[in-house]
């Protein structure tokens, strides 16, 4: 497997605080079937809207912090697990182990591309575009909230 900017590959997956394996005694597949499909979908939705949310003016602030939240995870938390590390994906990894899938991969992204699209796509290249596409989509959030000045941020 092949070692990237926002790779997972350099940690060793001793899940970051993670309230699936502390908080969790399921007594049957099922939760684990359910906390898959939630982790999709929950997963997927604040990545695009870690891409789109900036272009709304009413959840602008919303958006900034979401991509805070996304930067202490991956520059933060990645000082100890590993740069890119993203405890959301962490925690699926472990519900879709639980389920005995292993079609685990070093980036959520590369993930995602893979099951939606069927291709296995550079791992490297997927990685590059994800962190330039968060760069741009965070200064861009930066840049309009900032704009408005404090009087924006006190309302």
């Amino acid at each position: 497997m092949q070692k990237g900017i926002l790779s997972h590959s350099n940690i060793n997956c001793k899940h970051f605080y993670s309230p699936i394996s502390l908080y969790t005694k399921p007594t049957s597949n099922m939760w684990y079937q359910f906390l898959n499909i939630f982790f999709f979908v929950f997963h997927t939705a604040f990545t695009l809207f870690n891409i789109t949310g900036w272009m709304f003016k009413r959840i602008r602030k919303l958006h900034l912090f979401t991509m805070l939240l996304t930067a202490f995870s991956w520059f933060v938390l990645g000082i100890w697990y590993g740069w890119g590390y993203c405890f959301c994906t962490d925690w699926h990894w472990a519900v879709r182990e639980s389920l005995g899938y292993e079609d685990r991969s070093n980036s959520y992204i590369h993930f995602l591309l893979q099951k939606f699209t069927g291709t296995n796509f550079n791992q490297v290249l997927v990685e590059y575009c994800t962190l330039i596409i968060f760069l741009l989509c965070f200064l861009l959030s930066l840049w309009i909230n900032l704009k408005k000045g404090i009087k924006y941020w006190i309302r």
